[in-house]
């Protein structure tokens, strides 16, 4: 027996030193990076706050437990005399003295105390949000608070409440134990008779005491969570909306203060019942809670049958201007800016002209074709992945440009030896992106990029990239070690590779055997211990997926699923977006997955090459990023801080203006009565069985002097396909952040998305042309219907890529626009704008760069602009003539074709 004892303790014991170690592993690793990062104010701030936590809190719930338990005990004697003879006469019977019992009451207390310590300490940020939290400057309008009572002071409480409402659960469960283990041993056949027969012979007085005591403590606690449980109505959802209605206000609120007279009435009662065997008394407290919470629960349902159905409409209604004003306000919604179009405008070709940056940046390439395209001519090697787009903006020969850019990331998976050394000594980061902007094909029909190949070239000063090393991504995420002896992969030249060692300051250095054994224990690799191209400089770089090293320093926000690379004085950043969220905010609907408020008041560049992380305010408004700065300061840096050319590639993101425009569709109706009956309810239009998204592209708004970046999403009425308004968030200077919103006019149909699409797929020569594609074994792809405003109208623009049956590489073949009633496509963007808009003189247009000898044909400029043949005929010209100056002869002499053939027909047309 004691053999098998001391084999277990042994067991337990390594088992114990084993996890402590692996704990206290994990703790020294993190506490060294976060120094490396310059967080270490952070890190120690939220590792001391967990301790405290769970130390106080296990504290608490171990005194309070084992005092209950002890009580018990001390009551009762000697436990062990208690145990029925059947058990004491079993092994585990005979280990069940009254001493092994107090030893168990000790131990076991301590463990749920620690447990629930370990628990809670999780919950540092609400104890933390408790301190530094600030106060909203909006009041609620049912008890008057600031909204920051909800966000920061109430969630405390609740978790108060609820601990204390488990203490009181475990502790009433173990004395009730004690005392049923002493009334079993005192009854000749246990259990013999009525319940209350047992209850009234073995309880004494003392027990009974004990027993009210905690009764009464429990119905205390109850009587607290129903005070806190109506606050809790202003942020809970509801039928109509989230928030309390007419039967909350009238039934659900003012239950609540009677539930809370209820609890605490019975508490005294209960004192006195118990103790004096008042059983009957002890009964009547049972109903009365029970009639006061089903009955209170049923007259809230009663009134809102009989009261508010009848009549909802005007019941609701001053509630429904709570929600309607507290939706508008949770997502920034209050300070849209909404302007009205005529509709009546027709568009010109002198409107083209003067819309020419416009139509210059119009994105003919999506994502998905575009990575398919990148994919082949760019990835070099099998081991390169282009694995996203990135839309942004550059100004480049003084234009602004809209560009897409997708970086070359290394893929170790694809790796044809994948060696521990390979992996993580030699091929240690991407190299390069590719950006092209968003309207530009080749002859071939594929793009035209700015920036190509390996090492980076590009015509363009603005777009050099001199630090091509892609150590921190989006795919890459195992830990590498450079500064070694071995020599890491750079990228290839030819039939030979190029080496290079790492020059930055990222990662952690491990030179040190100690160092070694500690990350060898940490990332469970023994090759660590073992490898000989170390040096005393060697770094492991770890974290390396750019959202997860984010989140590893600022695990209270939330980020936007889509980082996107910009170029920078010849180095490659990646710029996240954080988000401030809760699920409180006082009469708010809830946006699902998302909670009921929502900011972006948070932009964060992590360098691509040393991984440097720095967080930078763009929206002081928000309390609850003030709250953050105020408990980590310094960590958040002013947004003035940020280098001025990256501040000119912030952008509004587009997780928060999906969630902003979703709610706008339905809150822009500020009356209540238009509300309820939801008689302008906008919607997000749907094509292709799918709903659009929001897209970013360069334009002149209506009213403004100039183009800017901005994101765009247009809206229909409610289970209608015509066009309502559309919206846009500013991205570019002062202006960041905007939202502004353009109504057309109810009583004129403008055409939406679905009725373009429709009328497109209707046209004859869009889908004859389709067809015989199809029937040629080559697969078509629509490309995203885009809807452009120019002046105070719109224009649908749709590309159509074509790709072998088994090729991958999507060719753009075709441009279709869509203007009222006209449809035409094109083999370009000017192709088909010129088939439109002919009246007036052809504009100036700008030329096509000729990249690397490959000649390339500007898509977004008009093409025919002259009525009849004339106007043809000088497009033919002016083609001969770009053509001419890029040195492409085959469409030289395909325009010169035209041109005598549109003569030809000009001097028959003679009178």
């Amino acid at each position: 027996m004691p053999g098998r004892r001391g084999f277990w303790i042994l067991l337990l014991s390594l088992f114990a030193v084993l996890y402590l170690g692996s704990d206290g592993v994990e703790l020294l690793v993190e506490w060294t990076w976060f120094s490396m990062q310059g967080y270490a104010d952070l890190f120690r701030t939220i590792v001391l706050t967990e301790i405290a936590v769970g130390l106080c809190v296990g504290a608490v719930i171990f005194i309070f437990l084992y005092a209950n338990l002890a009580w018990a005990l001390r009551q009762i004697g000697d436990p062990g005399r208690f145990i029925p003879p059947e058990v004491a006469a079993t092994p585990l019977g005979q280990m069940l003295t009254g001493r092994n019992i107090r030893r168990i009451a000790l131990f076991g207390s301590l463990a749920i105390g620690g447990l629930t310590g370990v628990a809670t300490a999780s919950d540092w940020d609400v104890l933390l949000l408790f301190i530094y939290g600030a106060e909203f400057g909006q009041t609620d309008p049912v008890f008057g608070r600031d909204a920051g009572f909800f966000v920061f002071t109430l969630p405390l409480w609740e978790r108060v409440q609820s601990l204390l409402w488990v203490l009181g659960l475990i502790s009433t469960v173990g004395a009730g134990l004690i005392y049923l283990l002493r009334m079993q041993g005192e009854q000749a056949v246990p259990f013999q008779g009525s319940v209350r027969s047992l209850i009234l012979t073995g309880f004494g007085r003392p027990e009974r005491t004990h027993i009210a005591v905690l009764g009464a403590y429990m119905l205390i606690v109850i009587a607290f969570g129903s005070y806190l449980d109506r606050f809790a109505e202003l942020y809970r959802p509801g039928g109509l909306f989230t928030g309390p209605g007419y039967a909350d206000i009238n039934g659900t609120i003012p239950v609540f203060a009677l539930k809370i007279a209820a609890a605490l009435v019975s508490a005294a009662l209960l004192l006195y019942a118990l103790p004096a065997k008042r059983y009957k008394l002890v009964i009547g407290i049972v109903g009365l809670l029970a009639l006061v919470w089903i009955g209170g629960n049923g007259y809230s349902a009663v009134l809102q049958r009989f009261v508010v159905l009848p009549n909802e409409a005007n019941k609701e209604a001053p509630y429904l201007v709570n929600h309607i004003q507290a939706t508008n306000q949770a997502y920034d919604l209050h300070r849209v800016r909404e302007r009205s179009l005529d509709g009546e405008a027709k568009l010109t070709r002198a409107d083209i002209d003067r819309n020419y940056s416009t139509i210059n940046n119009i994105r003919l390439w999506d994502h998905e074709p575009l990575l398919d395209t990148f994919s082949q001519i760019q990835e070099i090697r099998t081991y390169y992945d282009f694995v996203s787009v990135d839309n942004d903006r550059y100004v480049l020969d003084g234009e602004l440009r809209q560009t897409m850019l997708s970086p070359r990331e290394m893929q170790s998976d694809s790796l044809p030896s994948r060696t521990w050394v390979n992996e993580r000594l030699i091929f240690t980061h991407g190299y390069g992106v590719a950006l092209g902007p968003v309207n530009r094909v080749n002859e071939q029909g594929l793009p035209e990029l700015f920036v190509k190949n390996i090492p980076p070239s590009t015509d363009y000063p603005e777009l050099a990239v001199t630090r091509p090393e892609i150590y921190y991504g989006e795919v890459v995420d195992d830990y590498v070690f450079v500064k070694t002896d071995q020599k890491e992969f750079d990228y290839p030249e030819g039939d030979q590779n190029i080496f290079s060692t790492y020059e930055g300051q990222g990662g952690v250095e491990i030179g040190g055997f100690w160092q070694r054994l500690l990350f060898a224990i940490y990332l469970r690799d023994v090759k660590i211990l073992l490898a000989d191209d170390f040096s005393d400089e060697t770094r492991v770089l770890l974290f390396r997926d750019v959202e997860r090293r984010v989140n590893m320093i600022a695990p209270f926000f939330r980020y936007d699923r889509d980082p996107y690379m910009v170029i920078h004085d010849g180095g490659l950043y990646w710029i996240l977006d954080g988000y401030t969220t809760t699920s409180r905010y006082p009469y708010a609907e809830v946006a699902e997955g998302i909670g009921n408020y929502m900011r972006n008041p948070v932009k964060v560049v992590v360098n691509a090459y040393d991984g440097d992380v720095r967080f930078y305010l763009v929206d002081d408004s928000d309390p609850i990023v003030k709250a953050y700065g105020a408990m980590f300061p310094g960590m958040i840096r002013p947004i003035t801080d940020l280098d001025p050319g990256l501040r000119k590639h912030l952008r509004h993101p587009v997780d928060y203006f999906s969630v902003q425009a979703f709610m706008f569709a339905t809150y822009h109706m500020l009356d209540p009565g238009t509300f309820y009956n939801k008689e302008d309810q906008w919607e997000v239009p749907i094509v292709d069985q799918k709903p659009m998204e929001p897209y970013y592209t360069v334009m002149k708004l209506p009213g403004e002097e100039k183009e800017e970046f901005i994101l765009m999403l247009p809206f229909t009425p409610r289970l209608k396909d015509n066009l309502a308004a559309w919206m846009v968030a500013r991205s570019d200077g002062e202006h960041y952040g905007q939202l502004v919103v353009y109504r057309f006019p109810k009583q004129k149909l403008i055409f939406g998305p679905r009725q373009m699409a429709a009328r497109i797929n209707q046209n004859a020569e869009v889908s004859q042309q389709i067809t015989l594609w199809d029937q040629s074994g080559s697969n078509v792809v629509r490309g995203t219907l885009l809807v452009i405003p120019i002046e105070t109208s719109l224009i649908y623009i749709q590309p159509l890529y074509l790709k072998a049956e088994d090729g991958r590489i999507p060719e753009l073949k075709r441009v279709i626009v869509g203007y009222e009633n006209e449809i035409a496509m094109g083999l370009d963007l000017e192709d088909a704008l010129g088939q439109i808009f002919t009246d007036g003189p052809r504009p100036a247009l700008a030329e096509a760069r000729t990249i690397s000898g490959t000649a390339t044909r500007p898509i977004g400029q008009a093409k025919s602009s002259q009525l009849g043949l004339t106007g043809q005929a000088l497009a033919a010209y002016q083609t001969m003539e770009r053509a001419s100056r890029d040195g492409d002869w085959s469409r030289f002499g395909d325009a010169l074709n035209r041109l005598g053939a549109l003569l030809q027909e000009l001097e028959r047309a003679q009178p």
